[in-house]
């Protein structure tokens, strides 16, 4: 908040719709991290032997097993807290950016990219980006994208891959300083559509009677 606060502009219908976003992320990162910590010292209390207080004020000794059960509980509210927060995110930026460029000439030259690369530099924004055995999956729909796709934006800098806590994943894809950038540099553009490539339709075979 103090960087939007910090800039002079004009406060438009879009850019009061950003600040509202980046309070909301405020609010909801604040709550993951109490629920996160709040996690972790249950855990550690209850390895040391230590009472926790219940919904009830009250202070009970949790077996081991109920400590991680409550942890899990915990983690997994966190996780539906934040689970599109990285694609509200994107939003919020790329509708911060087009509004501060309106009347802005000549725009940022985006970076000469394939539909198919700019498509996974978004998805690679929004964290749905993982890659198990070489092969690169989008989390949000478990569609596959190419490798090569991965590897010529890695060859560009614009992605770097890092180990994955989550399970059936080895890396996650996440953008670099340049990856973010080259999306930026596309806010406010149309968006190139993807083409996919159809096999034309076989034609009937026609059966010949044998003339004689």
């Amino acid at each position: 908040m103090d960087l939007l606060n910090a800039e002079p502009i004009y406060h438009s219908p879009a850019i009061r719709a950003v600040y509202a976003r980046v309070r909301q992320f405020a609010h909801l990162t604040a709550d993951a991290t109490d629920l996160l910590l709040g996690a972790v010292d249950l855990l550690d209390d209850t390895h040391a032997g230590i009472p926790v207080q219940d919904e009830g004020r009250l202070l009970t000794l949790l077996t081991y097993q109920q400590a991680l059960d409550e942890a899990d509980s915990r983690v997994t509210l966190v996780r539906n807290l934040t689970v599109l927060g990285a694609q509200d995110a994107l939003t919020t930026a790329e509708l911060y950016v087009t509004e501060r460029r309106r009347g802005v000439h000549p725009l940022p030259q985006p970076l000469p990219l394939s539909p198919a690369q700019n498509a996974v530099l978004r998805s690679v924004a929004q964290g749905e980006v993982t890659v198990t055995d070489d092969k690169p999956l989008v989390r949000r729909d478990n569609t596959r994208v190419s490798i090569s796709t991965i590897r010529s934006l890695e060859s560009r800098g614009l992605v770097t891959r890092e180990p994955c806590p989550l399970w059936l994943a080895d890396e996650r894809v996440h953008l670099t300083t340049d990856g973010c950038r080259g999306l930026a540099a596309t806010f406010g553009r149309p968006r190139p559509s993807v083409s996919t490539t159809t096999r034309p339709a076989s034609r009937p075979t026609t059966a010949h009677a044998a003339t004689r």
